[in-house]
């Protein structure tokens, strides 16, 4: 199947799909399309964000359904408000046709009575986001005793979202005649369990690997100290003129953090994370859709469903734990034919990531060096250049004989002055500024020395504490360094973090089916993250749980910290 017309698809939709501009279907839809239109079997199919998975599930059964019939015959789950109106609106194109079949988009973040008021419509198809699906089940205003069919759309983000009780609840509700679709970018355990329990012998269909990434993207990373890291990504951004990008980060806090720093240092920029209202994210993404802001700062749950195909650059701030996770965000560049451009911000102490995920991914990177105040001068030059041999229409009319008479001047000396015009503001702030060393692998840490330096102060300034404090629980001289493990934590003052806080955070996250309770050593509140020290035996109980909790509703992160 090489085209469209090849397939078995109704007049309408094909009719539809054309004005759209499709011709020929993506390796999924290829796959996916006939397999849904001649079988009864359910269904996983892998196959990355972007390659067209709304149509390959959506077109085939709109040529199915039944549009004298006023029940719900296809639902679709999907992680986000975002992705959900973007399939609802997909949904609707290939429909356009197909008078009587209505489409109703349900999702949290607006009014659930006019939802319930829209679905008076009698709609065959819902598309929805897990938790709002649940109220509206609960409140009786869905019935999905008569579909057909129901998607699973970015099941792997919807887990990972936490929606896995939900899901369950929402599939216990579902006929077992019905036909499941798991479309997914990645086959996680809890993927995995989910379609043992929910799919009959599902037909697996994957497109595509982790290892066949994008051929069109260059992937660069650069290793730098944290106290560096913000200076560093401006750079980066400097020397890429005329850039239009999405960084990723971690944590919405780490988010908003860098989005802060950006906008200002002048840079059209904003934030698109889980702690803006709907209407704020709504106003986000429109701005940088229409190129408003050309630097989208992101968490990977909140840039779901944002669909740009001019992206120039994607940018690493922080690494993801999941290769393919970083797979994903790379491919966000590179579309529609063009060339694209990674970039990875690493830590001295995450070559072992880097190093899993070029092992995982078999991605050549290479490793850059951060550019110099000459080197950004220069290529701020070039982007000068290269935006005003854009073709660009008139936006004005002038009178010639406004412009003064430059016959003393060479169009050297012209293109000179307009340059120092144009750049004065950057050249001189990298005028006096020192250059940025490489962190390698080996090299000293941001203060001056070592790491091992730094471990051996730490060492002895928790010495020096030992004479003459006690340990913050029960009054018990704390263990030496030796039996303890120093964590970094992401909170701080100014998240109203208090002593006390960590305690009861810690004993939560070290309480298990063993009575022993953990030994508590130093903890160091700043301003912005924390330190503190726990037994050795505990450690791992730190790491994996921890991650889990949340502080005043803010997401709790702790690192073994260097």
């Amino acid at each position: 199947m090489n085209l469209f017309t090849e397939t078995n698809l109704s007049p309408d939709i094909l009719k539809a799909i054309g004005e759209l501009g499709y011709e020929s279907p993506t390796e999924i839809q290829k796959q996916t399309i006939p397999f849904i239109l001649s079988d009864i079997r359910d269904l996983i199919a892998l196959a990355q964000t972007g390659t067209g998975k709304t149509a390959a599930f959506s077109l085939p059964i709109l040529d199915m359904i039944d549009d004298t019939s006023r029940k719900i015959q296809l639902l679709v789950l999907c992680p986000t408000r975002e992705l959900c109106l973007q399939i609802t609106k997909d949904i609707k194109n290939y429909s356009k046709y197909m008078k009587d079949i209505k489409t109703t988009a349900v999702y949290g973040g607006s009014s659930i009575m006019d939802q319930i008021r829209s679905l008076k419509d009698k709609p065959q198809i819902i598309v929805g986001t897990p938790g709002r699906v649940i109220d509206l089940i609960n409140r009786k205003a869905l019935d999905f005793s008569a579909i057909h069919w129901l998607v699973l759309d970015e099941a792997d983000e919807m887990l990972s979202m936490g929606f896995k009780d939900e899901l369950e609840t929402i599939l216990s509700e579902t006929p077992e005649t019905k036909q499941t679709f798991l479309f997914s970018a990645t086959m996680s355990k809890e993927v995995e369990r989910i379609s043992k329990n929910y799919l009959t012998k599902p037909h697996r269909i994957s497109v595509g690997s982790i290892n066949e990434v994008k051929k069109n993207i260059k992937h660069e990373y650069y290793v730098i100290g944290y106290r560096q890291k913000k200076e560093a990504l401006k750079r980066l951004i400097d020397s890429n003129p005329n850039q239009y990008s999405i960084i990723f980060c971690r944590t919405r806090m780490e988010t908003q953090e860098v989005a802060d720093f950006l906008m200002q240092n002048g840079y059209a920029a904003d934030a698109l994370h889980g702690d803006l209202s709907q209407a704020q994210r709504d106003t986000v993404m429109k701005k940088f859709r229409l190129k408003n802001i050309d630097i989208l700062v992101a968490t990977d749950v909140a840039a779901r469903g944002l669909d740009v195909n001019s992206l120039t650059h994607v940018i690493h701030y922080s690494l993801p734990d999941d290769p393919e996770v970083f797979v994903h965000r790379s491919g966000r560049t590179g579309r529609a034919g063009k060339d694209g451009i990674s970039i990875a911000l690493i830590k001295p102490e995450e070559s072992r990531k880097l190093k899993q995920i070029k092992s995982v991914t078999k991605i050549e990177m290479h490793e850059g060096k951060i550019p110099t105040g000459e080197d950004i001068i220069k290529a701020q030059v070039g982007g000068v250049f290269e935006s005003l041999f854009e073709i660009h229409e008139d936006f004005f009319e002038f009178d010639d004989s406004l412009i003064p008479d430059l016959s003393a001047f060479t169009k050297e000396e012209l293109a000179h002055k307009l340059l120092q015009f144009q750049l004065k503001d950057l050249a001189l702030y990298y005028k006096d500024r020192h250059d940025l060393m490489d962190q390698k692998l080996s090299s000293r840490d941001d203060d001056g020395g070592s790491r091992r330096d730094r471990r051996d102060r730490d060492r002895d300034r928790g010495r020096d504490r030992d004479r003459g404090e006690r340990s913050e629980r029960g009054g018990k001289p704390r263990r030496k360094n030796e039996d303890m493990v120093r964590f970094f934590f992401n909170l701080g003052k100014k998240d109203q973090l208090k002593k006390l806080d960590v305690l009861d955070i810690i004993n939560k996250a070290t309480s298990g089916k063993s009575k022993k309770r953990a030994e508590i050593g130093d903890i160091e509140i700043l301003e912005k993250f924390s330190f503190f020290e726990v037994e050795k035996s505990f450690k791992d109980n730190v790491l994996s749980n921890i991650g889990s909790m949340k502080f005043k509703g803010k997401e709790m992160r702790a690192e073994v910290a260097n």
